[in-house]
């Protein structure tokens, strides 16, 4: 538990200018947060088909961890992020995450170009399925599966 503290604490000498980040408030409407700006910056959308979202996304250095490797966390992102925009239709509610299970099979480093493909694996009443695959865009190599299933709640009659 120490060694993750150390690892986590800020240094003395950046301690002050940590303290004086700020972070705007978002504005009231549907506007993108700073993490999914962060994470989804530079994704290219390459084909959208009904249950079918097809991108390309070169892994930037800001979403890799200490090894070069694109991030966990980042891939977990991604599949929340494109999981949910197969499914996503305009003026109908959003959608919540119910269960991600995700497979990380090999790793990406920063610069290396990625197929993400995101499909629609079926849907029964409010819930939903959608898989995510992202693999290397040269060599072909799964990088992780992603399954995630999604609630959406039914606009109310009132």
């Amino acid at each position: 538990m120490e060694k993750a503290k150390e690892y986590l604490s800020v240094p003395e000498d950046e301690a002050e200018a940590v303290s004086r980040l700020t972070v705007p408030a978002r504005p009231p409407g549907n506007y993108p947060s700073y993490y999914e700006s962060f994470t989804l910056r530079g994704l290219i959308v390459d084909r959208v088909e009904r249950g079918l979202i097809v991108c390309t996304f070169t892994v930037p250095s800001r979403l890799a961890d200490h090894s070069g490797n694109l991030a966990t966390g980042a891939i977990a992102n991604l599949v929340d992020e494109i999981g949910y925009a197969v499914l996503h239709v305009e003026g109908v509610p959003i959608c919540v995450s119910v269960n991600m299970s995700i497979s990380y099979l090999s790793t990406a480093k920063a610069g290396d170009k990625l197929e993400i493909t995101s499909k629609v694996l079926g849907q029964r009443g409010a819930y939903s399925g959608t898989m995510v695959l992202l693999r290397n865009k040269e060599s072909g190599e799964i990088i992780a599966e992603g399954r995630h299933s999604l609630f959406s709640p039914h606009a109310s009659k009132l």
